[in-house]
């Protein structure tokens, strides 16, 4: 019988060691055989069986639900296939087919909870579709138009419902279709949005009578907008900033919207 060092199998699966011990201590989905001298040793059973847990996890399923998977004591959540989703939205992006493209979307917005949808599937395909290369550019920029399409859709369709009213805005430094899939989450949720998608070095929210107030933000605000944001608050407007820079600022103003 072959047998693998851990090493060795990792390579060999192009996968970090430290992920292998992971599965096999947190999530029992390992159970490899030992050497004398109590190292690791894993059987090509292995090897294929680490290769299954691969693609499970990268079409979406959490590492804790892999096990059930494997042996059989559960069947596979079709909403979890994030990989697969993409790949069926590049394919259409290549044909290239905008209405296969514009329905498709539609159809996986109704299939898949906004934030999931957007954070596993949208993200991940415009950052494939980043660079400088003509081509990619212009299949990026047709999955934003459509982006964009359903945002629009999403946004109308919330104002047919009583719901509260949001103004959702980025500073200087956003990707303005970031502002168009948060506004897709924050219509899902039943709010009316209305959105400045431009780019604002010195916005004014005060302006806009809204119940909540969402400014997008790719980095941590600089001191100016520290500044602004507690003038804000100060005058009691309901201000939530969104966007990669929430990790890496706390927000402790009571009057800040927490959905």
């Amino acid at each position: 019988m072959l047998l693998y060092s851990i090493g060795e199998v990792a390579q060999l699966c192009d996968i970090n060691p430290v992920t292998l011990r992971a599965w096999q201590r947190r999530y029992g989905l390992l159970k490899p055989k030992r050497s004398e001298g109590g190292h690791r040793l894993f059987d090509n059973e292995d090897v294929a069986r680490i290769r299954a847990i691969r693609i499970w996890i990268e079409r979406g399923v959490p590492v804790n639900m892999v096990k059930a998977l494997l042996d059989g004591k559960a069947q596979p959540d079709h909403t979890a296939n994030w990989a697969l989703l993409q790949q069926q939205l590049l394919t259409l992006l290549h044909t290239p087919s905008p209405s296969k493209l514009r329905r498709r979307l539609f159809e996986l917005g109704r299939e898949y909870p906004a934030e999931r949808l957007i954070e596993n599937v949208l993200r991940p395909l415009r950052s494939q579709l980043s660079g400088d290369h003509e081509l990619l550019q212009m299949l990026r920029g047709l999955l934003d138009g459509v982006i964009i399409e359903y945002a629009t859709f999403c946004m109308i369709r919330a104002r047919k419902k009583t719901g509260p009213t949001a103004l959702l805005l980025g500073w200087h430094n956003v990707d303005h279709i970031e502002l168009w899939l948060e506004a897709i989450i924050l219509a899902k949720n039943g709010m009316h949005i209305d959105i400045l998608p431009g780019t604002l070095t010195h916005p004014q929210p005060q302006l806009f009578k809204a119940d909540h107030y969402f400014i997008h933000s790719r980095d941590k605000p600089n001191t100016l907008q520290q500044k602004m944001l507690a003038e804000w608050w100060s005058l009691g407007l309901n201000i939530r900033v969104i966007g990669s820079s929430v990790r890496l600022i706390e927000q402790t103003e009571p009057s800040i919207a927490r959905g």
